[in-house]
């Protein structure tokens, strides 16, 4: 892809070197990539809940444990609060600057993009926001962290990215190249597209009536749409002559890779299907590839049509 020395967003919030505090709890209530679907945290603690901990920290208290300097992992800023921020000095290097640059390119090439197709349509294209971070950040949906991969946030409208996934794509998914990683924030901005269009409240007020098996396949209709408008942006960039020979390719590889069947069958040797919630390899393939070929947002209606 020959993104450099092509325009960069400025909507990138960089937050890497600060870590957010240990709550709210819970999952991050976005839709992230490549596994999880759209996650709700749970209701608060009961009071009879909190008089045991109370209690319980009581007891730990005059044993001389303080649970709350270790549930702070030794935090000595005085700062005991939930939403403490720890400024650390998390090296940066000339792969993490270029890394960013990547990034900024993508997310302005998706704006340029969206804006246009938003125009056509007599309508105003709201950019998202791109938050950058390390370890874990508090965001709109809940805790951000590593192991939640990059995901979007409807309540906050951002984006949310520990650039660190890009290597765990080609070491832990065999998913490599710049066009794969490019793939990613398309398919997080491709949710962001649903949110403005209204599909996201009407697909989530409809998965909140269902049982676990139809709000999973609810979830998977929403995440091939994703992976669909994330080709219409790809069809579109391929217009402009940035691609590369093998760009497509990576982006259907990185697709394959991270289908549900597929990660099941690396995790555990079998497959669930009801327990599926982005599609199979085939499915974001074929989705992905629709939006490529057609560029046209009617292309992409996974809920009307056989996915």
């Amino acid at each position: 892809m020959e993104w450099k020395g092509r325009r960069q967003s400025d909507n990138i919030e960089d937050e890497r070197g600060s870590s957010g505090g240990t709550g709210p709890l819970g999952g991050s209530g976005g839709f992230n990539f490549p596994g999880g679907g759209m996650r709700r945290g749970g209701g608060g603690l009961s009071i009879g809940t909190i008089v045991v901990l109370v209690v319980l920290y009581l007891i730990l208290k005059a044993m001389g444990i303080d649970m709350l300097q270790i549930l702070g992992q030794g935090d000595t800023s005085g700062n005991t609060g939930s939403n403490y921020e720890q400024s650390s000095s998390a090296p940066r290097n000339a792969a993490d600057d270029e890394t960013k640059a990547f990034v900024a390119t993508v997310l302005a090439e998706t704006e340029d993009t969206w804006g246009g197709i938003f125009k056509s349509m007599g309508k105003t294209y709201e950019d998202p926001k791109l938050v950058l971070f390390t370890n874990r950040l508090n965001s709109g949906c809940g805790l951000a962290s590593t192991a939640s991969g990059p995901f979007y946030c409807p309540s906050d409208r951002k984006i949310y990215l520990d650039m660190g996934f890009f290597e765990e794509m080609k070491d832990k998914f065999s998913a490599s190249g710049d066009f794969a990683q490019a793939y990613v924030v398309a398919h997080e901005v491709g949710h962001h597209v649903q949110n403005l269009l209204g599909i996201l409240p009407k697909a989530d007020q409809a998965r909140s009536q269902m049982n676990e098996v139809d709000s999973n396949k609810m979830s998977v209709r929403i995440e091939l749409q994703a992976d669909c408008f994330a080709g219409i942006w790809g069809k579109f960039t391929q217009q402009k002559g940035i691609l590369d020979s093998g760009d497509l390719e990576e982006a259907l590889n990185a697709a394959q890779q991270i289908g549900d069947d597929t990660l099941q069958k690396k995790s555990q040797g079998y497959v669930v299907p009801d327990s599926f919630n982005h599609g199979t390899s085939a499915q974001r393939v074929k989705w992905f590839k629709q939006g490529f070929d057609s560029g046209k947002l009617t292309s992409c209606d996974t809920f009307s049509n056989p996915v």
